[in-house]
């Protein structure tokens, strides 16, 4: 059985984004809530109040993929910045949030294990 994803922030025109849809659609993952990264910018205050209530970060950038443990042992916020954020200062799309995981970016693997169930 595939999870939901609570929250999920993404443009329509971007590849990595078209890329990661193709993923959920193809593993059959519902969507609750999405905002459109076009109309809708995140600053660094407004990314880091994102991983309120967040235990685990998932940051992927082509085949790096980064796991932090934000309940355990959270780095700073120039770390975490550095994984949330995009070269225009805004917040990195696609990211979703599922559960107590927060995911940013896309790899076909990561999106199968986290979202697959």
């Amino acid at each position: 059985m595939s999870k939901q994803i609570d929250w999920l922030y993404h443009r329509k025109s971007c590849i990595t984004c078209k890329r990661a849809e193709a993923s959920r659609d193809a593993i059959g993952v519902e969507v609750k809530e999405t905002v459109n990264a076009t109309k809708t910018r995140f600053d660094a205050d407004e990314a880091l109040a994102l991983l309120d209530g967040v235990d685990t970060l998932i940051a992927m950038k082509g085949q790096k993929v980064e796991t932090f443990d934000l309940k355990n042992d959270r780095p700073d916020d120039a770390m975490l910045l550095a994984r949330l954020m995009g070269p225009t200062g805004n917040l990195r799309a696609p990211t979703a949030r599922i559960g107590r995981t927060l995911v940013v970016g896309f790899n076909e693997e990561v999106y199968a294990r986290v979202f697959g169930g």
